[in-house]
């Protein structure tokens, strides 16, 4: 063979080589990135060619898929009671994907869990049979919330505090996502509805916002709960029957701000934790914050889950505020759920429900299992529980809190034949207060026959009712009384 032949063969050889070694890179290394690129259009196609799997609710399926006409999905999911469950769904979409419990559990709601697929199936691609998921979710507290909502803009979610189950779990205004789960110009026009921007000088609905985990916002007074648990763990009070000595009203230290009360002929001055608590006296709490100093209020509200930015129920949740490196001012708002405190309905409902349960605190879990198509369980949840205050601590509270349903603020939460605490809340919103506050309800209630036990928290955004009118008693806690009464029955 001649040089040149020999040569041209070698060059011939190296580039078959490199053809060779550029396609299994491409296979074996990139081929996981370029299958799970959201424009590749095979995924899509893969993904929604058989109906997915259910998502439950009390042993029913609240999903569903359907046939397409006219698309190369062959399937698309359905909803019922979409607008009822949406908080706990979310969607799943041929355009826009999917979110919440849809796009936590998608891998095995559409069969490519590896625990659903067998060796083979594995290595040749072949995604097994969907499992479902199913729910911790009580349909009777999940409609009473949704009803007691109604076209008012806010949230409520219940929680089972010795399991840390999720009964209940709503968001106002809601949507179907039945609407926008194909891939027509129906859906498109859907789809821009729900993301519409507000009008100059108004908030937009964000009905996609997720507000019982997703919108943290100033607590208000039900904050007070944190701070009084702090005040007893720390012994500045060695009961809630402790007279305090409490200025009222209250100026701020440091400052020349005078802090009123909101019930003016209150008894505040110098009031117990239980009196401060049924009448709701800032003047208490704020006093209260500045003398325990920001770092033991802090450290409270961070054992009931504030400043966790990892908090998964399985779905994230965004992460609730209790600030730093504040000022003596600053501080004494703080006491009063202002400034730049933040908490969800699910962190006020976390306080409530470990106050209930004996200091306890249970993770929140809005799933109980994980099955495949036969019902075999892949994942069985089993929160993790911590001890936030001593068993003497949440029994007094409790008492207080019972005191404040019984003969003080929270008197619209009451049920007969059952023990009920509870604590409202207003926060100021907008400068200087000139908005409309945010309403606040949290509460436990108790059957002392069955023993059955709920905690719940109630936020009401935005509503009809007149300035003078609003009040976490008078909008939010027949809510709570509701969603209470579903829970224990």
């Amino acid at each position: 063979m001649n040089k040149t032949i020999r040569r041209a063969s070698v060059f011939s050889l190296l580039l078959v080589l490199a053809l060779l070694g550029r396609a299994t890179w491409v296979q074996f290394y990139e081929g996981r990135a370029l299958a799970d690129n959201k424009e590749n259009r095979r995924k899509a196609i893969e993904q929604y060619a058989y109906p997915l799997g259910d998502i439950i609710v009390a042993g029913e399926a609240i999903t569903g898929s359907e046939r397409t006409e006219h698309s190369d999905l062959a399937y698309k999911r359905t909803y019922r009671d979409g607008a009822l469950y949406a908080p706990v769904t979310g969607y799943s979409s041929h355009v826009y994907g999917a979110n919440l419990l849809e796009g936590v559990y998608q891998d095995v709601l559409d069969g490519t869990a590896v625990e659903l697929r067998s060796p083979l199936d594995t290595m040749t691609g072949k995604r097994g049979e969907p499992g479902d998921v199913v729910t911790t979710i009580d349909p009777d507290v999940q409609r009473a919330a949704f009803e007691g909502l109604g076209d008012k803009k806010g949230a409520a979610i219940a929680l089972e505090p010795a399991t840390g189950q999720v009964l209940g779990m709503v968001s106002t205004p809601s949507y179907d996502p039945s609407r926008i789960s194909g891939s027509g110009s129906s859906d498109a026009r859907a789809w821009a509805g729900l993301n519409e921007k507000a009008e100059k000088g108004t908030e937009a609905d964000e009905p996609l916002v997720n507000r019982a985990i997703r919108k943290p916002l100033a607590p208000g007074s039900t904050f007070k709960l944190v701070v009084a648990a702090a005040a007893l763990e720390n012994g500045l009070y060695d009961s809630v029957d402790e007279r305090t000595k409490s200025p009222s009203p209250y100026t701020l230290p440091d400052s020349s701000t005078v802090l009123e009360n909101l019930i003016r002929t209150a008894p505040c001055e110098d009031a117990s934790l239980r009196t401060a608590l049924q009448y709701s006296c800032n003047n208490v709490f704020a006093k209260a914050a500045v003398d325990l100093g920001q770092d033991k209020v802090r450290a409270m509200a961070e054992k009931f889950g504030f400043n966790d930015a990892e908090l998964d129920v399985p779905v994230r949740a965004y992460e609730s505020v209790y600030p730093k490196d504040m000022d003596r001012p600053s501080t004494a708002l703080t006491g009063i759920g202002q400034f730049e405190v933040t908490a969800t309905p699910l962190q006020v409902a976390m306080v409530t429900a470990a106050i209930e349960n004996g200091g306890e605190l249970v993770t929140p879990n809005l799933v109980s299992r994980v099955t495949d198509a036969d019902g075999n369980v892949l994942e069985d949840v089993d929160p993790a529980s911590e001890r936030v205050l001593s068993e003497s601590t949440a029994r007094q509270l409790r008492s207080a809190m019972e005191t404040v349903v019984e003969d003080g603020t929270g008197g619209n939460a009451r049920i007969a034949g059952a023990k009920v605490g509870g604590k409202t809340g207003t926060a100021q919103r907008g400068v200087n207060n000139s908005e409309t506050p945010y309403v606040w309800f949290t509460s436990y209630a108790q059957d002392p026959d069955s023993g059955k036990q709920v905690a719940v928290a109630v936020l009401i955004e935005q509503s009809d009712a007149a300035r003078s009118e609003v009040s976490g008693n008078g909008q939010a806690a027949p809510i709570a009384k509701a969603m209470m009464e579903a829970a224990l029955r």
